[in-house]
């Protein structure tokens, strides 16, 4: 081990206690309200779900159901670590209470998987999702770029992989940010932490809908094309800080980083 990564952890233990005195330990520990595991959209009477013309069957159903429990088991060893990396980069966290996607919107990600991609099994599609733990991690301009390389090489110098880098801050159109997914050791989880500046996420946060809209299996290509027009437009404003277009991530241990699609977390 080298003297800057003993440097590193050591600042990293005292951050994690900073971090968990700052959340009641029944808060650290619980699901935040809403993520129970349940349907919200209506039980179809044979164990299956249904929701917004998509379905899963009793099986599958019951697969993401676990799924869903795993998330919330692995998230109380992760949010103490985000929170502390928040703590060493000055980060401010943002939408903490919503770190835990609900069981209607994994299913709803699930479903939608499963249709555009015929053949495709439940357990391959859980497979691909990275945001069922997630969080945002938000700096003005002036300090992201050493606030993203800080906040990632603490992360990895707890031994959580990543094993998604996506940075777009260099894109002509669309989606500004760095979307980062880890591998959290212990449980095996993924988990996403998104870097913002107050611009980035403000962005994310007015496309949001358009998002949505774009991505519904009803949306017109001619409505599709007209949605994406007007979430460039909203992103091209968004000011670029001094360097983030060559932040790359920390070495992972286990597995390789790869670049991969941006997408808005649905909700």
């Amino acid at each position: 081990m080298t003297l800057h990564r003993t440097a590193v952890r050591a600042v990293s233990s005292a951050a994690l206690a900073t971090a968990l005195s700052l959340v009641p330990l029944h808060m650290a520990s619980a699901a935040p309200a809403g993520v129970a595991v349940k349907t919200l959209k209506g039980d179809p009477g044979d164990g299956g779900w249904h929701g917004d013309g998509l379905e899963l069957n009793a099986a599958d159903n019951k697969k993401v159901d676990t799924f869903v429990l795993r998330a919330r088991r692995a998230e109380r060893n992760i949010s103490p670590q985000v929170r502390a990396a928040a703590v060493i980069s000055h980060a401010q966290v943002i939408g903490f209470d919503h770190r835990l996607k609900s069981a209607d919107s994994l299913k709803r990600k699930v479903a939608t998987a499963l249709k555009e991609t015929p053949g495709r099994t439940v357990d391959q599609a859980l497979a691909g999702i990275n945001d069922s733990v997630r969080y945002t991690l938000q700096w003005p301009d002036g300090r992201y770029t050493s606030g993203v390389a800080l906040a990632s090489s603490v992360l990895a110098g707890w031994g959580d992989d990543n094993v998604k880098w996506s940075n777009t801050w260099s894109r002509a159109k669309g989606y500004k940010g760095v979307n980062s997914a880890w591998k959290e050791p212990r449980s095996g989880h993924v988990f996403e932490v998104q870097f913002h500046t107050p611009a980035s996420k403000r962005a994310q946060e007015e496309t949001h809908k358009l998002y949505e809209e774009e991505r519904l299996p009803t949306t017109t290509p001619e409505r599709k094309k007209e949605l994406q027009e007007q979430q460039d437009a909203i992103f091209a404003a968004v000011p670029v800080p001094a360097g983030a277009r060559e932040l790359k991530a920390p070495a992972s241990r286990r597995h390789p980083a790869h670049p991969a699609h941006p997408a808005h977390s649905a909700t």
